[in-house]
């Protein structure tokens, strides 16, 4: 059986390609969704190559974290 992903919402997607891991089509179909890099938010290494963490890097992925769920319960608190 064929399924038709690309009638399947991103969430649909998601839980199929979790049930079915080794469907290569789901899971390409699913990557190929995904935003642009040149829209991605890039965040430096949180550690040297020797594992040596660097607060200041780790400080800027806590931060960006922190705006993206109150930026995720802001737009559930305007949803009816």
């Amino acid at each position: 059986m064929k399924h038709k992903f690309e009638e399947m919402s991103r969430k649909e997607l998601i839980a199929y390609v979790l049930e079915h891991r080794e469907d290569i089509d789901a899971v390409e179909n699913l990557f190929s969704r995904r935003s642009p890099d040149s829209e991605a938010k890039w965040y430096p290494a949180p550690c040297t190559p020797e594992g040596v963490p660097i607060p200041e890097n780790i400080r800027i992925m806590e931060e960006a974290i922190r705006q993206r769920i109150e930026e995720i319960d802001r737009k559930k608190k305007s949803q009816p």
